[in-house]
C-alpha cells in the first residue's frame, strides 16, 4: 500500500485575527510541478460584507495603545519577522521558520532564494525603522499627537483626524518588497484588511504573526484570500485603499479621488545628461542596477535610458552587461533572474515585443546578437525572458513599455528637450551637474521620485513619498483654535 502523502498547511482566512477555515479552498502549487505547496481557505463576498460592517471596533482596539507602544511593538514584529519560527497553519499545528518562508515563497512565485531575502531585509528594516521612516513622511511630525489627536509645531496647534476606520490592500505576487509601503498602517492606528496575492499569500500572513506575537491586538489584522470581486468589495467597503496591478487592473480606483493609492506600472528611467557623455562608461553598472535588480520586477526598475547622445555606444554596452545576467538554480547565491510561473505568459511577453519590433521601424533588439537565440530561455523546467536592451526612436511604442523582467529601451533625445518627453515616471535617476536641466527636472509634474547623481532608480529610501505619502493618505489636517 502507498504511503500517504504528507499533508501541505493550510492557510485560513483571518477574521480580525481570528482563524476562520473555510469550505471553498485555492491551492498555492510550486510553479514547476504544480504540486500543492499550500491549501488557502477563500473568503466570500458575503464573508467580507458582513465583517467590515464593523470597522470602528478594530480601530478603537488599536486606539487604546500609545504611539510610542505601537513603534515598540513593530521594531519587536521586525525581529519574529527576519530571525523566528511563527505559526503557519493554527489547525495543524504547522510553524514556519524563516528558510520554510524563503523555500515556500520561492516555490510559488519562482523568485530566487536571494532575492526573496533580500526582499525580507526590505521589510525588517521598515517594521525596525517605523519611526524613522514616518518621521521621514511627516518631515519630524512628533506622531504622538496621534494619541489626543492635537499636537503642537513651532507653538502652533495642529490635529488630525483619520480619512477611514481601516485600509483595504489588494496585494500582488511579484515581489515581497512591495509590502514595505504599507508596513508602516498599524503604527498609525490603522486596521489592515489585506486581501493576498494567490502566489504570494506567505509575506502578508506572516508580517501579521509577527506583529501578534509583538503583542499587537488581533482585531488589526483581516486577511482575506479572494478573487477579484473579494478585492474590489475590499476596496470598495474601507475607508482607505491601496492596489498594487497593471494598468487596466487600477483603472477602475483612478475615479475615487484620491480614495484608493494606485501602484501600477513604473516606468522608471534613467537620464544621462550631455555633461555626462565624456565619461558614460562610469555609469553603466549604475544603469544596469536600475534595470536588472530584483529581476527586474519592480515598478522602480527602469524600463527606459534616455541619454543626449551615444546612445547606440550605451545600448550595446549595456546589453553586454546585461547578458552575464543568466538563469540559475532558485538556491544558487549568484541567480538574478525570475522564471515566469506561467509560461505561457513568457511566450506571450516575447511575442509581443517581437511583434513591435516588425511592424514600425525605429527600433532595434540590441541584446538579439549578443545573446544569439532566442530571448525565451528554458532551463531546467522553468522558462525564463532573458534581459532585453532595444535602441529605440522617441515615438516608437517599444520607447516606453514595461515588462516584469530586465527589459529597456535606450532613447536618444535633445536635452532642451527634457524632462518633457519623458512621460510619467514613478523614478528619474538623473546622472548631470547641470543646473538647468536638474531645476527643470525638479519643476517637473511627471517626476515622482528623483535621484540626482549615479543612483540606481531602485536605491529607495523608505522615508520619501512613493506614489503618495502613506501618513497623508491615512490623515487630514484639520483647522484648530481654542480659547486662550
Amino acid at each position: 500500500m502507498p504511503a500517504a502523502s504528507p499533508r501541505v498547511p493550510h492557510l485560513p482566512i483571518l477574521r480580525k485575527g481570528k482563524p476562520y477555515k473555510s469550505l471553498d479552498v485555492a491551492k498555492a502549487v510550486h510553479y514547476q510541478t504544480r504540486e500543492p505547496i499550500a491549501e488557502v481557505s477563500q473568503a466570500n463576498l458575503g464573508l467580507i460584507r458582513r465583517d467590515l460592517l464593523d470597522q470602528a471596533g478594530p480601530r478603537a482596539a488599536l486606539g487604546k495603545l500609545s504611539y510610542a507602544e505601537l513603534v515598540a511593538m513593530s521594531k519587536r514584529a521586525a525581529e519574529f519577522f527576519l530571525h523566528d519560527t511563527l505559526p503557519l497553519d493554527p489547525f495543524a499545528g504547522v510553524s514556519q521558520s524563516p528558510d520554510d518562508y524563503v523555500g515556500q515563497l520561492s516555490a510559488t512565485t519562482g523568485m530566487p532564494h536571494v532575492l526573496v531575502r533580500r526582499n525580507m531585509q526590505k521589510v525588517y528594516g521598515v517594521l525596525a525603522q517605523v519611526d524613522e521612516v514616518l518621521g521621514g513622511l511627516t518631515r519630524g511630525l512628533d506622531l504622538s499627537l496621534l494619541d489626543t489627536g492635537i499636537g503642537t509645531v513651532a507653538g502652533r496647534a495642529i490635529s488630525f483626524f483619520p480619512r477611514g476606520d481601516a485600509m483595504g490592500v489588494v496585494l500582488p505576487n511579484n515581489s515581497p518588497g512591495v509590502h514595505s509601503l504599507w508596513a508602516p498602517t498599524t503604527v498609525l492606528k490603522i486596521p489592515l484588511v489585506l486581501k493576498p496575492g494567490s502566489a504570494e499569500p506567505w509575506t502578508p500572513y506572516r508580517m501579521i504573526q509577527a506583529w501578534l506575537k509583538a503583542g499587537c491586538p488581533p482585531e488589526a489584522f483581516s486577511f482575506y484570500p479572494s478573487d477579484h470581486a473579494g478585492g474590489n468589495e475590499i476596496l470598495r467597503r474601507t475607508g482607505r485603499g491601496m492596489v498594487f496591478g497593471d494598468v487596466k487592473a487600477t483603472e477602475r480606483w483612478r475615479k475615487e479621488g484620491g480614495r484608493v493609492e494606485i501602484h501600477g506600472p513604473g516606468f522608471s528611467k534613467v537620464i544621462l545628461g550631455a555633461d555626462a557623455l565624456a565619461n558614460w562608461e562610469s555609469h553603466i553598472d549604475t544603469i544596469a542596477a536600475s534595470v536588472a535588480d530584483n529581476g527586474g520586477r519592480s515598478c522602480v526598475n527602469a524600463s527606459g535610458v534616455w541619454v543626449t547622445g551615444k546612445g547606440r555606444e550605451i545600448a550595446e554596452a549595456l546589453a553586454r552587461k546585461l547578458s552575464t545576467i543568466t538563469p540559475r538554480a532558485a538556491d544558487d547565491e549568484a541567480a538574478g533572474l525570475a522564471p515566469f510561473v506561467d509560461p505561457a505568459v513568457a511566450e506571450r511577453v516575447s511575442a509581443l515585443i517581437d511583434k513591435d519590433l516588425e511592424i514600425q521601424p525605429g527600433v532595434e533588439d540590441v541584446s538579439a546578437s549578443i545573446r544569439g537565440g532566442s530571448r525565451v530561455a528554458k532551463v531546467d523546467g522553468s522558462t525564463y525572458l532573458l534581459p532585453t536592451v532595444l535602441l529605440a526612436d522617441r515615438g516608437h511604442p517599444l520607447a516606453n513599455r514595461e515588462y516584469m523582467f530586465p527589459f529597456v529601451s535606450v532613447v536618444e533625445v535633445p536635452e532642451d528637450e527634457l524632462p518633457d518627453c519623458l512621460g510619467h515616471s514613478l523614478v528619474v535617476t538623473a546622472i548631470t551637474e547641470n543646473p538647468a536641466l536638474i531645476e527643470r527636472l525638479v519643476a517637473s509634474p511627471n517626476v515622482d521620485r528623483l535621484n540626482i547623481g549615479s543612483l540606481p532608480t531602485t536605491r529607495i529610501g523608505w522615508d520619501q513619498p512613493h506614489e503618495g505619502n502613506l501618513f497623508e493618505h491615512l490623515y487630514a489636517r484639520r483647522a484648530i483654535q481654542r480659547v486662550a
